[in-house]
């Protein structure tokens, strides 16, 4: 059984001379001499996957990366445990691709999600599929994933280079040439390739080395940018007792999205708020479309039912019988409790106007139509979203009508690939992202002699 020589530190590499890495001190100089026919830039999920399979097909890879490690996104996704990809169907799967799902399905066909578990595995990394098809490594430990796709690279010899900062891409007649770059004794220094992959990602999670260089690269190159959004963020809202709801959590409900008044998009599952705003699956999923219509100064809302799964008719019995089993002299917020999360009870009681001292007995029909009312239909106007530094995935990036989707090279500079993030191609939370970085990445690696 062969040794793993990558162990979770990332510093105590045995290599052999080719697999020598940036851990132990080199610098991109020390083996230019010998020429590269691909460097990789950025050594987040797409990256190291572009760069281990174009050295698995004999090409001489070299894989810069700016921070001191490798897969930096990848070790705190899925709040550490990292949601590798997702199980569905490929038509399901698609339904969950926001933008571009024609450009990505090619990508997705060479590498889909049942291609991304055997890799894993093969490579001793466990996974189990969890609620909603999402798939985690069984140690529920991101950092598996990270080192499994950095073993993936050292094993089939791409020289990784860390600290040190690509400042352009440099391309002669509309074909790529190389790029300069900043060594790390600060030195401004060239490096030549005949192919450059940018795998630089977008602008979320800017501490892990997501701080969008490469948009401005493949810009000055005379590539278009969509306009840049966090997505898969947080939402915030304007409601009165939103700061009374901090660390609510609510299991089963039903959001919908409206936008100047009209329903555009709706979700059912976990809702939660937080000192930052509204949060969960729900919200992440509503919130693409919320900050495209805040940044056009469209009117934006969210509305809660609490109980999708009753009628008004079904509620307003239930709610009889709740009554019916405690007390005229109990308390309108015992009857609250018994429909809602604690955390709910005051906002409710507020929203509703009807205090929580209040006996049951005195509490009116109409102020219980009220109440079905807003079990029905909470509404919480919303006026931002979350910053960079939260947001999952970014909006936007590098036109997917300027790449060619069986290659990822673009079309308008030869020897130039793109992969992951820095596309205008991203999708639902659930391990949707992490697939999409999985399939460019190995498809934009897949050249040809």
């Amino acid at each position: 059984m062969r040794q793993r020589i990558i162990k979770r530190n990332e510093q105590s590499l045995a290599p052999t001379p080719r697999r020598k890495t940036a851990e132990e001190g080199t610098d991109v100089e020390e083996q230019e001499e010998a020429g590269w026919d691909v460097i990789v830039i950025g050594a987040g999920a797409a990256g190291l996957m572009a760069a281990g399979t174009a050295a698995r097909s004999g090409f001489r890879v070299l894989l810069l990366e700016k921070m001191d490690k490798s897969g930096r996104k990848v070790r705190i996704t899925g709040k550490g445990r990292c949601n590798v990809t997702n199980a569905r169907p490929p038509e399901e799967f698609a339904e969950q691709v926001r933008v571009n799902a024609d450009f990505f399905a090619p990508a997705f066909d060479e590498f889909n999600n049942k291609m991304t578990i055997r890799f894993f595995e093969k490579r001793g990394v466990k996974l189990e599929i969890e609620r909603g098809d999402r798939v985690f490594p069984q140690s529920g430990k991101a950092w598996d994933i990270a080192t499994a796709l950095l073993e993936y690279c050292v094993d089939n010899g791409v020289k990784i280079v860390y600290n040190t900062r690509v400042t352009g891409l440099i391309a002669i007649s509309d074909k790529i040439y190389g790029l300069k770059y900043r060594n790390k004794r600060g030195y401004e220094r060239q490096a030549e390739a005949p192919r450059i992959i940018l795998t630089t990602g977008g602008c979320s999670y800017p501490l892990t080395g997501s701080t969008g260089d490469g948009y401005h690269w493949a810009a000055d190159l005379g590539h278009t940018i969509e306009p840049l959004r966090p997505s898969l963020v947080s939402l915030t809202t304007s409601h009165p007792q939103a700061k009374n709801l901090h660390g609510v959590l609510l299991k089963n409900t039903k959001a919908t999205l409206y936008i100047d008044n009209e329903p555009v998009r709706e979700e059912l599952g976990e809702l939660s708020f937080s000192e930052r705003g509204i949060e969960g699956a729900v919200a992440l999923r509503m919130s693409r479309d919320a900050v495209e219509a805040l940044h056009a100064k469209r009117r934006v809302k969210m509305v809660l039912d609490l109980k999708p799964g009753l009628p008004d008719d079904i509620l307003r019995e239930r709610i009889h019988r709740e009554m019916e089993a405690l007390t005229p002299e109990s308390l309108f917020a015992e009857l609250l409790r018994k429909l809602v999360p604690k955390g709910m009870v005051i906002p409710l009681s507020d929203e509703v106007k009807v205090h929580g001292q209040t006996y049951l007995k005195k509490v009116t029909l109409v102020e219980i139509e009220r109440l079905i009312k807003v079990l029905k239909g909470l509404t919480f106007p919303i006026t931002g979203h979350g910053s960079w530094d939260y947001a999952v995935t970014t909006a936007g990036g590098v036109r997917c009508d300027e790449v060619n989707p069986l290659t990822m090279e673009s079309k308008k500079i030869s020897g130039l690939y793109f992969a992951g993030e820095i596309l205008d191609l991203d999708a639902n939370t659930g391990g949707y992202n992490l697939q999409i970085a999985f399939s460019t990445g190995k498809l934009a690696g897949m050249l040809k002699k």
